[in-house]
């Protein structure tokens, strides 16, 4: 029934869950995690919602058009945006700081007191800058290892994952995307052999770990 609250079944040959930061639920739903204890079948999908904000930065004296996307080492990022002055900057909590994920509300003394003299001791353009806007959206953070969870799940053997990509889906996507569609329509990875960000990794505690995770 179109527009109706009402729970009904969809039948299906094949799932893929890309859910983003709710792929964890979705997984749920398919009895996923909730097996007998120590089986993979008791392994849940470890992803979560994680609340990120993004600022916006007017600095009329700041890097120019030919600056490239920064990371520092501290893990505060920024990037030029346009030609007006304005600048996209960002990082991530610590684990201890993780912010409520029951609102995208920003807050914007976390850029005052962690980002901006992080920001301002690499550029000190930044000293004058000010913070134009802002926003909040979430990450599908992968609590293992905050890369994705990409393929076949080991047990239900209709549902594919892409998912967990904590912050590099946009990045990753197009490969995510090839690599999936193999897998679905030729039985296996062809491109790439991404066969390490498989969920039976998560099993056999491998993680697959960066050094820097924005």
């Amino acid at each position: 029934m179109p527009n109706s609250l009402e729970y009904q079944p969809v039948e299906c040959a094949i799932v893929v869950n890309a859910a983003g930061a709710h792929s964890g639920k979705v997984a749920d739903l398919a009895g996923i995690g909730s097996g007998p204890k120590d089986t993979l079948a008791a392994v849940p999908v470890p992803v979560e919602p994680r609340k990120r904000y993004v600022y916006v930065l007017h600095c009329p004296d700041g890097p120019g058009l030919d600056t490239p996307f920064l990371i520092d080492y501290s893990g505060v990022y920024c990037r030029r945006e346009g030609l007006g002055g304005n600048y996209i900057a960002g990082l991530s909590p610590e684990e201890e700081e993780e912010p409520d994920t029951r609102d995208l509300e920003v807050d914007y003394n976390f850029f005052q007191d962690r980002i901006w003299p992080l920001l301002a001791h690499r550029v000190p353009a930044f000293e004058c800058t000010k913070v134009a806007s802002a926003w909040a959206g979430y990450y599908d953070y992968n609590t293992f290892d905050q890369n994705c969870i990409l393929g076949l799940h080991p047990l239900v053997n209709n549902m594919y994952f892409a998912t967990g990509f904590s912050g590099h889906g946009l990045q990753q996507s197009p490969a995510a995307g090839r690599a999936l569609a193999e897998l679905i329509l030729d039985g296996g990875f062809r491109t790439l052999d991404l066969s390490a960000l498989g969920f039976e990794r998560i099993f056999h505690q491998e993680p697959v770990l960066e050094r820097s995770i924005v």
